[in-house]
């Protein structure tokens, strides 16, 4: 078993603070008066309060001048103190009283208040009523943009993230034997999860064997293995709040011809999308150079089948999906810090799937794999 380089440091509460410095002068830029981020990752990215999001407000709010605070039931307020990374005012409501009123106390009417774009519909529209005189609008970008363009500390815990799944990608191939369940191998990759260091285990993690690897998130049911089978395993963890995703595609036993070259096809794709990932780049580019590989081998066009039937990435950071999206259409140019999946599936409906998955981030030279990919399809890690 190789060895794991060394646990990288912790989110600090100097960057957490930096973060919240870095939405003010974003909100005065945008002539917007203040910036309310509701629980979930976000709310995590700025204050490291890892916090689900309920029908009772949980926020930061940020303003263009003056202090941030956070919006806290005052009953969970012996939790938030243990759980926050960064020092700030809190203010508590109790049961009957209105947490949207207290959110927005101190700001006048005619002010202009972007809301966090995952903000429930039931909160942004129970603040719009405590408050109509205030002009509530979507946030033009703000969050999405600072957490898009990774810190060296982001990118080095997705990285120790992304050296565990490998390890336990590797682990669990090893683990496979004829007749194991599906279940099985899942439990397995959660155990070696938790042993290798992650937060809580798997975060996800899918399983499959056969015709279901034609399926991009598996079929319901627990399937055998059987000799010969393809396999397909997606997982991923967190650490200290940030995600990994790698998926591995490989022969259980002896490869069908079609797999062999399906897999070379898929391998190819991944490696054109890589190439094409540089600053500057807009992100549909690494979609297009993808999909160029698979029309030259009469796969698609676009999303028809056989071909890719979604987009070529996604970003990763606190959230396994977020922004940016290697996607037609998406012209938003890459930047140093941005870290992308790389998953130009192959699906053959009916028969089977290929998916090799592997994240890079963008420095200012090109891309940088945060994984090696995988070798072929009966030596996936060489």
């Amino acid at each position: 078993m190789s060895q794991l380089p060394s646990f990288p440091p912790r989110i600090s509460a100097r960057t957490y603070a930096e973060r919240i410095e870095a939405a003010r002068a974003s909100l005065i830029a945008s002539g917007l008066d203040a910036l309310l981020v509701s629980a979930g990752d976000s709310l995590r990215y700025f204050t490291g309060l890892a916090w689900g999001g309920t029908e009772r407000l949980v926020a930061v709010v940020i303003p263009a001048s003056g202090a941030a605070y956070m919006i806290c039931p005052h009953f969970e307020l012996g939790s938030l103190a243990e759980s926050i990374k960064l020092q700030l005012d809190v203010r508590s409501w109790e049961e009957d009283a209105s947490p949207f009123l207290l959110a927005m106390d101190g700001f006048a009417d005619r002010s202009h208040v972007a809301l966090d774009r995952d903000l429930t519909l039931r909160i942004a529209t129970s603040l719009r009523n405590a408050r109509p005189g205030i002009t509530f609008t979507d946030d033009p970008g703000i969050v999405d943009t600072l957490r898009a363009c990774k810190s060296a500390e982001e990118i080095a815990l997705i990285r120790h993230a992304m050296a565990i799944t490998l390890q336990v990608q590797k682990d669990a191939w090893e683990f496979l034997h004829p007749g194991v369940r599906a279940s099985e191998v899942i439990r397995f990759i959660d155990t070696r999860h938790r042993a290798l260091g992650a937060d809580n285990g798997s975060w996800f993690c899918a399983v499959q064997f056969g015709p279901a690897t034609a399926f991009p998130h598996g079929l319901p049911g627990d399937q055998l293995l059987a000799e010969n089978d393809l396999v397909l395993v997606d997982t991923g963890c967190c650490l200290d709040g940030y995600h990994s995703d790698i998926t591995r595609t490989y022969a259980f036993g002896t490869p069908d011809p079609e797999h062999e070259r399906i897999w070379a096809i898929e391998k190819e794709a991944q490696l054109a999308a890589f190439d094409a990932a540089r600053p500057g780049v807009p992100c549909e580019a690494v979609d297009a150079a993808a999909r160029a590989v698979l029309e030259k081998h009469d796969l698609g066009p676009g999303y028809t089948l056989p071909g890719l039937p979604h987009r070529t990435g996604h970003g990763i950071g606190l959230s396994i999906h977020e922004f940016p999206y290697l996607v037609r259409g998406n012209t938003m140019p890459l930047e140093s810090g941005n870290c992308c999946s790389n998953e130009p599936m192959i699906v053959v409906p009916g028969r089977f799937g290929i998916r090799l998955e592997d994240h890079f981030h963008i420095t200012p030279t090109g891309a940088r794999w945060f994984t090696e990919p995988s070798h072929s399809i009966t030596k996936p890690f060489g």
